[in-house]
């Protein structure tokens, strides 16, 4: 968990910044960070980072851009040592917030908040940390979209289903039956979504999560935002599709996906995987071209992660423990199903 001394420390900083630059995730966690850190400042603007893992040099750029005189990381397992180098030329602290367990460089200027290095190790989504420390009541409806997002259900649930009753469902006892089974849920699925369309209407969506009233409002707004809409059910076609694809792929212990196209949604399609299939190991594999990105899910999958990873050439990853991400070369997608599945197998 984070100290109340580093959630001051962190509050400090954003009272500090008056041009602040937030990098985030590019997920609903990622993003319900930024704009409750955003609605709680009242100023600043957002990035999302499409690089996977780190965050890479192309953009420090942005910060000379808009002339920031801060920087914020939000979400992000893995800084680019590129990106530091360059944002350490401008002279601009770095305030890095995650939680992914991953051993990384350390770095001047750059001040680290992440609970799984404190004392009372924990997983806690960035969003539930932001939500702390913005210490807005009125703003919880965002911070648990972002946890339930991230697998995660929050100490402030009960604060949200007597506000809004209507949003939530009677028997949700995991986070994944709150993302799959209630409207708060459905939002949540659909701020993902928007958040792989272009860079335009991720701000638009931004802005219109900034200038939110509340969840009503919210919702009311985006249902008349035609080309959100309409996007969200583009990408809810596909998605679905692809779904039901990966269900012929299920094996005694593993489901492996491999799939390609425009669409890089690998980790969405894990997670609902996961759910349907809670005893198996999820493997969806997204290529693109000399590039594999690979979401995958299961019980302490990240231990067979750390074991086999060092295998690969060029290969990086890791996450939570049920919860890892990683990228390597296509050419060796093949073998890296097959030592994941002697290592799945070895398992009583």
């Amino acid at each position: 968990m984070l100290s109340e001394k580093q959630i001051l420390e962190i509050r400090e900083h954003l009272e500090k910044a008056q041009n602040p630059l937030f990098f985030y995730d590019n997920d609903a966690d990622g993003l319900c960070s930024y704009i409750l850190f955003r609605r709680f400042i009242e100023r600043g603007k957002g990035v999302s980072v499409r690089s996977h893992p780190d965050v890479d040099e192309s953009y420090a750029r942005k910060a000379q851009e808009l002339n920031a005189d801060y920087i914020f990381i939000l979400d992000k397992p893995i800084l680019g040592k590129k990106f530091v180098e360059e944002i350490q030329k401008l002279q601009l602290p770095i305030v890095w917030i995650d939680h992914h367990d991953i051993e990384g460089e350390n770095y001047d200027n750059v001040f680290i908040y992440n609970p799984t290095k404190s004392k009372k190790k924990s997983e806690e989504p960035v969003s539930y940390w932001a939500y702390k420390i913005a210490d807005r009541k009125e703003d919880g409806w965002i911070a648990l979209i972002g946890c339930i997002a991230d697998h995660y259900l929050p100490d402030f649930v009960s604060e949200f289903t007597k506000s809004y009753p209507e949003y939530w469902a009677k028997n949700i006892k995991e986070p994944f039956d709150a993302y799959y089974k209630t409207e708060i849920g459905r939002l949540a699925r659909a701020l993902s979504f928007g958040l792989k369309d272009s860079v335009t209407h991720v701000v638009q969506l931004q802005n219109l999560l900034i200038n939110s009233k509340g969840l009503t409002d919210m919702i009311i707004e985006l249902e008349s935002n035609k080309p959100f809409v309409k996007r969200y059910k583009e990408i809810t076609k596909k998605y679905d599709l692809l779904v039901s694809k990966a269900k012929e792929y299920v094996k005694n212990k593993l489901v492996f996906f491999n799939y390609g196209g425009d669409l890089s949604i690998s980790s969405d399609i894990a997670n609902e995987l996961s759910y349907l299939y809670q005893n198996k190991v999820i493997i969806v594999a997204y290529s693109a071209g000399p590039i594999t990105n690979i979401s995958i899910r299961g019980k302490d999958v990240r231990d067979i992660i750390k074991k086999i990873l060092p295998n690969f050439q060029n290969a990086t990853g890791g996450g939570h423990r049920d919860a890892v991400g990683v990228r390597l070369q296509t050419i060796d997608l093949e073998r890296f199903k097959n030592e994941v599945e002697k290592e799945i197998n070895k398992r009583k």
